[in-house]
């Protein structure tokens, strides 16, 4: 004869388990009998949040090893009379989710992922409209001091100007000489707090880097030492997080923010990125073109491993990792000192 092995179903909630077979019919079941305070039941509901079993639930998986555990509410459970929880424990599971949903922001308000993605949107779109009203400036002055020359470093022009009385004592702090025709009342006073602006704008963006290199040196140590906070913070933001971070492989964190160009690559075949953000590292984006994907390997190899401390808490990295790997990078140039040569 022919013996059906019925298939049993090990469901189980918050307070309670039951062992029932394919038709329904209960087999043995266990209750929690513990009093019925919030950090008791909180527990019991980030356990099986977690996807794990209550006590309850494990005593009957050792008594039937071969049933199915599924938790309250999955479809594939038959009907049966399952030990569902009284009035009473109904209150006190919904209040513990009221307090577990309350916890639950509270910790998200204080994610530093969070607050550095906002911190690094906040820099990247400020930086835009600085470099906009900066740009701006610099050619307005120039329509009337053509021979004023800034160079690369802008940083003071905008207070320089704002803390002029005219024209004239602005041309006299910029050495150079006064052209004939000059602003009107109402425009110089326009140039003045356009100049303002760009200061103010300045100040902001710099206390916001200042922020960004705070926080990301908290969380982010060991890779905040090995390229630098800014760097770090964005690859973090890049990813969405340590945790993703720490779990990238390290081509893809060599690639991560250039990701139109890898899609460009899939779609035409057009040769594949190099290196993503860490372009922005100097030992990268100074080095000879011809080595940079080797150095951004290296980097990018080095920069994994310490996200991974970082995630997981370990020993932070510190100078010493940092020298070790600017010396890598160092022999790497020193053994490519000269393009690779064409064949024809």
């Amino acid at each position: 004869m022919l013996l059906v092995r019925r298939c049993m179903w090990l469901w189980y909630d918050w307070r309670a388990a039951a062992i029932a077979d394919d038709e329904g019919t209960i087999l043995d079941d266990e209750q929690w009998d513990g009093f019925l305070d919030q950090r008791s039941v909180v527990a019991r509901l980030e356990c099986i949040a977690a996807g794990g079993l209550t006590p309850e639930a494990r005593t009957l998986l050792e008594r039937f090893p071969d049933a199915r555990p599924r938790v309250h509410g999955e479809s594939d459970l038959p009907q049966a009379d399952w030990p569902l929880p009284s009035q009473e424990a109904q209150q006190a599971v919904d209040q513990a989710a009221i307090a577990m949903a309350t916890h639950g922001v509270a910790q998200a308000a204080g994610d530093p992922d969070r607050r550095l993605e906002h911190l690094m949107r906040a820099s990247d779109e400020m930086r835009s409209t600085f470099i906009t009203m900066e740009a701006r400036l610099v050619e307005w002055v120039g329509l009337f001091l053509p021979e004023a020359r800034f160079g690369t470093d802008r940083s003071a022009l905008g207070k320089t100007v704002s803390e002029a009385e005219s024209l004239e004592h602005l041309s006299k702090t910029l050495d150079v000489s006064l052209p004939p025709v000059g602003p009107g009342k109402s425009e110089w006073k326009s140039l003045k707090e356009w100049g303002q602006s760009v200061s103010v704008f300045r100040g902001q963006l710099d206390r916001l880097e200042n922020a960004i290199r705070s926080l990301s040196e908290q969380h982010l140590p060991s890779l905040s030492a090995l390229l630098g906070p800014l760097l770090a913070a964005r690859l973090c933001v890049e990813a969405h997080g340590r945790m993703r971070l720490a779990r990238l492989p390290a081509g893809t964190l060599q690639v991560l923010g250039a990701e139109k160009a890898f899609f460009n690559h899939l779609k035409t075949g057009a040769p594949p990125p190099k290196h993503g953000h860490i372009f922005m590292h100097p030992w990268i984006s100074r080095s000879p073109r011809w080595v940079r994907g080797k150095i951004s390997r290296t980097v990018a190899a080095k920069a994994s491993i310490a996200a991974k401390i970082d995630a997981f808490e370990g020993e932070p990295w510190g100078e010493q990792e940092m020298r070790d790997l600017e010396q890598k990078v160092e022999d790497i140039r020193q053994a490519h000192s000269s393009p690779p040569s064409r064949r024809g």
